[in-house]
C-alpha cells in the first residue's frame, strides 16, 4: 500500500511539474498580400505548405489586384506583398512603405482570343499593332479594369498604341484574371492574359487560343515586398523577412522553376541564389 501512495504521489507531482513548464508561443499569422495570378495559377498552393512547416508561420492569403495589393500595404493591411508591377514596386518603396523588395520569378502576358480572330491579329508579334487591329476591327475586348498589374499593363499599352479604347466591344469588367478568361471564352472575345494563369485554365477554355506572344514589352516581373515595420507596429516583420528569403533561396526559386501543369513551366525563377 506505502508503495501504491508512494508512486501516485510521484506521478501527481510529473503532472504539476509539467503544467508550470513554459508553453512556447505561436507564432504570429503572416498576412500575404498577392496578385490573383499566383493565387489563380495553384503556384502558392505548392509553395506556402512547405514554408509554414519549416518556419511555423500560418500564412493567410489575400489576392486582390496589383494595385488593390500596394494600397493594402500602404494602409498597414498586409505584412508582405507578392505583385507585378515594378515601377509601383518601386515607387511604393522610395515612399517608405515597403523595404526589402526582391525579384522572385518571371512570366509573360499573352494575348487571347477566339480561333475565328475577328481582328486578324493571330501571329503578331507586336502587342501594340494588335490593340489597333482589336480597335480598329471593334472586336470585344475584356479588360481586367481592376487596377491589376495585368490591367496596368494592358493601359500602359493601350497608351503606346496611341489610342483611348471606349465604345460597346470595349469591357472594363473588374474581374481576377480566372473569371475574365472565363468570361472571353463565353462571349469570344479577347483579352489580355498572364501566362501563368492561362496555363492553369486552358484545359477549361475551349474557345481561347493563344494569338500574341513573344513582344519584349509582355515582359512580366513578380517582386515580394516587405511592408515597413518603422511605418506600422504591428507589422509581422519576422514573418515576412522569413518568407522573402525563403522564396527567393535555392529551396524556393527550385520549386517555382518545377511548379508545371500540364508539363509546361508556368513562372521562371528570377532571384539570383547561389
Amino acid at each position: 500500500m506505502r508503495k501504491s501512495n508512494t508512486a501516485i504521489i510521484g506521478l501527481l507531482t510529473l503532472v504539476l511539474s509539467m503544467a508550470v513548464l513554459p508553453v512556447a508561443a505561436e507564432k504570429p499569422s503572416l498576412r500575404l498580400v498577392t496578385t490573383t495570378s499566383t493565387d489563380n495559377s495553384g503556384l502558392l498552393q505548392r509553395l506556402l505548405p512547405v514554408f509554414e512547416k519549416r518556419y511555423g508561420y500560418r500564412v493567410h492569403v489575400i489576392a486582390v489586384g496589383t494595385g488593390k495589393a500596394l494600397r493594402m500595404g500602404r494602409d498597414g493591411d498586409a505584412d508582405v506583398l507578392l505583385v507585378h508591377s515594378y515601377d509601383d514596386e518601386i515607387r511604393f518603396v522610395k515612399e517608405g512603405y515597403g523595404v526589402n523588395r526582391r525579384d522572385v520569378m518571371y512570366n509573360d502576358f499573352i494575348f487571347v482570343g477566339p480561333p475565328s480572330d475577328p481582328a486578324n491579329i493571330h501571329g503578331l508579334q507586336v502587342a501594340v499593332s494588335a490593340l489597333a487591329k482589336i480597335h480598329n476591327a471593334g472586336s470585344l475586348f475584356l479588360s481586367r479594369g481592376d487596377d491589376s498589374g495585368t490591367h496596368k499593363r494592358e493601359k500602359w499599352l493601350w497608351d503606346r498604341a496611341e489610342f483611348v479604347p471606349n465604345g460597346s466591344w470595349y469591357r472594363e469588367v473588374g474581374q481576377g484574371m480566372g473569371r475574365v478568361l472565363q468570361m472571353a471564352d463565353e462571349l469570344d472575345g479577347y483579352t489580355l492574359t498572364d501566362r501563368g494563369t492561362w496555363l492553369a485554365h486552358k484545359a477549361t477554355l475551349p474557345h481561347l487560343k493563344i494569338l500574341v506572344e513573344g513582344d519584349p514589352h509582355l515582359y512580366n516581373r513578380y517582386g515580394i515586398i516587405a511592408v515597413n515595420p518603422e511605418r506600422f507596429k504591428d507589422i509581422n516583420y519576422a514573418g515576412a523577412s522569413s518568407l522573402i528569403d525563403w522564396i527567393t533561396s535555392k529551396e524556393g526559386q527550385d520549386m517555382i522553376h518545377n511548379y508545371k501543369i500540364g508539363n509546361e513551366t508556368l513562372f521562371f525563377p528570377l532571384a539570383a541564389t547561389n
